[in-house]
């Protein structure tokens, strides 16, 4: 029976990925190149060559916004496929497999060929254990509190502190639950299946040829890390308890409807001023109508405890990957010109190293993964490359359960009192992990509405379903992807929310993906959820609601985690979705080129790279509230003409001498000022919950952090209203000065005048002097063993790739 079973799946394997012969292979790129900064290397001793990608990394970003051709061969590597495009020298590694060869380039990436795509797979799961063994043993457990959403929990934050997860049997049967929900995924799902063993296989395999004594690896493995990068990259929601106590707090104090409009205010909930990636209105569903639905978490009712544990794991999530597409209408050559990639922190071992794989079906290089069977996570085809940006769809709720029985440990669910579900779910670092569940999820804290106690549930539509994002990478490796369309059918396949990117010769394109909830009417996404039963999701955002555009944008298409299309409500644990975002930096960068080449892209990003966002579009509006009447005094005068002399210059954090200071004296300016500003401007407003709001959403995401958030995007439209400027979507409620023009400048121009006294304390009396510290903001690898650092740029770092197609496999649809 069970040699009938492995070969209907055997059979199952090669309908699925022999669409095309290994001799038939073609490379049609005109230029493929790439860089992973964290390296292939990933092992100790440390070798001398494991920052040699980084080093190459740090040396583009001073070239700023001029990066030329030669430059792109000097500080990226060859993305071309197989040996002949690899970097020399090379050398031949033995691998127990028949029919199976592995070159090394000098970057160490290896190029892996084989008879059979499970000499493939088998290969890839042998290097993943050679190249990064070290990040396997320290994610395979810590991956699992991900999978069973072990409250306020980041596993990503486990492995970077290098914390120990010993999983508990009940975890164990957990976690292989999703066996079941591979196999009813059809023929693909199963082939996962198949793909995910032969690959664990190379992995003990590489482990019995070093005598490792780690445990076997196993299914559970694969499916802990898929799930550790969901949470990391591929959620959005969750965090509706912290955001209702901020809006029981304003009602309290501003009344209910005035606390309600500063509550829609600063969630930017779909400003029609923000920048968006494609064009067009795509709704997931119409806007609640009311919120009988939700409940209001009392202000300060959460404990302190899970209050910061809240707060820890939502701040994990990132934001920071960019890509910048010319269409072929807006490029030299006729042909898109793609730059782009993840950005994933900078970690040694990387969580990402390179391959480059060849054998029946298959013709890819790029960036993979721990949780990957085989598959590119990020790279190239023949004629095709892709990308992921994270999109942060909104796919976990809350829910409020409400208490009975006189337990904690009881609750109210469609008219009956039911007991929580006991979860032992293991030992963290010598601790005992247990928690309660619910119907919807576990509990992650207790806190008050209206003065009665209820419990906290999380519910994340991905889970359990966390190892079926592969399939849209299976389709990606196994040459099933002819064209931009058939990429957004593949892309709507995972329930991981991401903006996914394509280019090939002819096309670019860009559709997000997620299982996004459909909530029930009465139900506001940004507030918890009542979770009696009545307001029970009601299925899932078909594809055609879905963000996608194809050459879009008058021909550019650019993401760096902004909102991906207009109508889309934004997630309750993003307030960062306004009218002032980084993105601009490289719109603004690309808009001074008429006709594209890979450096003028390649410019745009790198320039965009050490701009300072605050800089080049929040200094406008700032100085115009400061100029509307006479300076204070001289100095504060001067301090405006240097940041507005800063913004003119190009506001880069670039310290190109490497003396440990930023080269303009305006990044001191603002770094100082800035937070004072920030909070002169809503004090009047907010007043004594500035601080409560700021662990919302902080003041600045400052180098070496990715800019992503801030106060600036409020105050951007704030100032522009106060100064008469044209504004769409205006808030409800003015803030600076109370409504002010006076009043906010005298308020603002106090800021300075209190920044400029701190500075001369510290460095004298000459503006023109000041410096901020460069040293400071220097990227280090997690968790310190790489001692390397860089200078601060906030660029792709899972991978970047720089590449354009000038053909395509004959064919394919275009």
């Amino acid at each position: 029976m069970k040699r009938c079973v492995w070969s209907a799946v055997a059979l199952s394997v090669a309908a699925l990925g022999a669409t095309a012969s290994t001799a038939s292979a073609r490379d049609y790129a005109g230029t493929a190149l790439n860089i992973i900064p964290s390296g292939q290397y990933g092992g100790l001793p440390i070798v001398p060559q494991a920052d040699d990608q980084a080093r190459l990394y740090d040396g583009l970003t001073p070239k700023f916004g001029s990066v030329r051709n030669s430059d792109l061969f000097r500080f990226f590597k060859s993305e071309k496929l197989g040996t002949p495009g690899a970097a020399a020298p090379r050398r031949r590694e033995a691998i127990p497999r028949t029919g199976v060869t592995i070159v090394r380039d000098r970057f160490n990436v290896p190029h892996i060929t084989s008879r059979t795509t499970d000499g493939l797979t088998f290969a890839a799961g042998w290097v993943i254990a050679e190249d990064r063994g070290l990040l396997l043993e320290q994610a395979r457990y810590n991956g699992r509190t991900a999978a069973i959403d072990l409250p306020n929990t980041s596993a990503i934050t486990l492995v970077s502190t290098l914390k120990s997860f010993t999983p508990s049997a009940q975890t164990e049967r957990e976690v292989a639950r999703q066996t079941n929900v591979l196999r009813a995924a059809g023929p693909k799902g199963r082939a996962l299946l198949h793909d995910i063993d032969v690959y664990v296989s190379g992995i003990n395999a590489f482990y019995r040829s070093k005598r490792n004594p780690a445990k076997p690896w196993t299914r559970n493995d694969v499916y802990a890390l898929n799930a550790l990068k969901g949470q990391f990259l591929g959620e959005g929601g969750g965090d509706e308890p912290r955001r209702s106590m901020f809006l029981s707090g304003l009602q309290q104090r501003l009344g209910t409807t005035k606390g309600l409009q500063v509550f829609n205010d600063l969630r930017e909930r779909d400003d029609p001023e923000t920048p968006v990636t494609v064009p067009g209105v795509y709704r997931f569903q119409a806007p609640p109508t009311s919120r009988t639905g939700n409940v209001v978490i009392d202000n300060g009712s959460l404990g302190t405890s899970a209050l910061k544990e809240m707060k820890a794991f939502q701040d994990r999530r990132q934001r920071a990957s960019n890509i910048l597409i010319a269409s072929g209408r807006r490029s030299a050559t006729g042909h898109p010109m793609f730059v782009g990639g993840p950005q994933i922190g900078y970690f040694y071992p990387g969580l990402t190293l390179e391959m480059d794989l060849k054998g029946p079906g298959v013709n890819v290089r790029g960036a993979t993964s721990a949780p990957f069977p085989g598959y590119m996570l990020i790279g190239r085809g023949e004629d095709f490359a892709w990308t992921l940006t994270s999109a942060g769809l909104d796919i976990v709720d809350t829910y409020a359960e409400t208490l009975c029985g006189g337990s904690d440990k009881k609750y109210m669910y469609r008219g009956q009192c039911r007991d929580m579900q006991f979860f032992d779910a293991g030992t963290l670092s010598g601790e005992r992990k247990t928690f309660y569940r619910t119907v919807h999820g576990p509990v992650i804290g207790y806190g008050n509405a209206r003065g009665v106690r209820m419990a906290i549930s999380r519910k994340r539509s991905s889970y359990g379903r966390d190892t079926l994002d592969q399939l849209f990478f299976q389709d990606l490796t196994r040459g099933r992807i002819r064209s931009v369309r058939d990429f957004f059918r593949s892309a709507n396949q995972t329930p991981q929310t991401f903006n996914s990117f394509y280019a090939d010769d002819t096309h670019a394109g860009m559709f997000t993906s997620g299982r996004v909830p459909i909530r029930a009417p009465g139900v506001d996404p940004g507030l918890p959820t009542k979770g009696t039963g009545q307001y029970e999701w009601r299925g899932f955002a078909p594809f055609s609601t879905h963000p996608q555009g194809i050459d879009s944008n008058n021909g550019i298409i650019v993401n760096w985690n902004e909102r991906s299309a207009h109508g889309y409500q934004a997630p309750d644990d993003n307030w960062s979705l306004g009218a002032e975002q980084r993105v601009q930096l490289l719109r603004n960068n690309l808009a001074t080129v008429r006709r594209h080449t890979l450096a003028t892209v390649t410019s745009a990003m790198n320039k965009a790279a050490t701009q300072d966002v605050r800089a080049m579009i929040f200094t406008p509006w700032l100085a115009g509230i400061v100029r509307s009447a006479p300076f204070p005094d001289a100095r504060t005068q001067k301090m405006v003409e240097l940041l507005e002399a800063w913004r003119r210059r190009g506001g880069s954090r670039l310290d190109r001498n490497l003396d440990g200071k930023v080269d303009d004296p305006g990044a001191a300016i603002m770094d100082t000022a800035f937070d004072s500003i920030a909070n002169a401007a809503l004090r009047p407003v907010l007043g004594p919950q500035l601080d409560q709001f700021a662990e919302l959403q902080g003041r600045f995401d400052l180098p070496p952090g990715g800019q992503y958030g801030g106060w600036h995007i409020y105050l951007d439209k704030d100032f522009r209203t106060l100064l008469g400027k044209p504004v769409k979507g205006r808030f409800a409620v003015r803030y600076c000065g109370a409504g002010s023009l006076a009043a906010c400048r005298a308020a603002i121009s106090g800021a300075l005048v209190q920044a400029g006294d701190t500075l001369t304390a510290q460095q004298g009396p000459d503006p023109a002097a000041w410096r901020s510290d460069a040293t400071r903001e220097r990227i280090k690898f997690v968790p310190g063993l790489l001692p390397f650092t860089m200078r601060y740029t906030n660029r792709p770092t899972g991978i970047q790739q720089v590449i354009t197609f000038v053909g395509h496999r004959p064919g394919s649809p275009r």
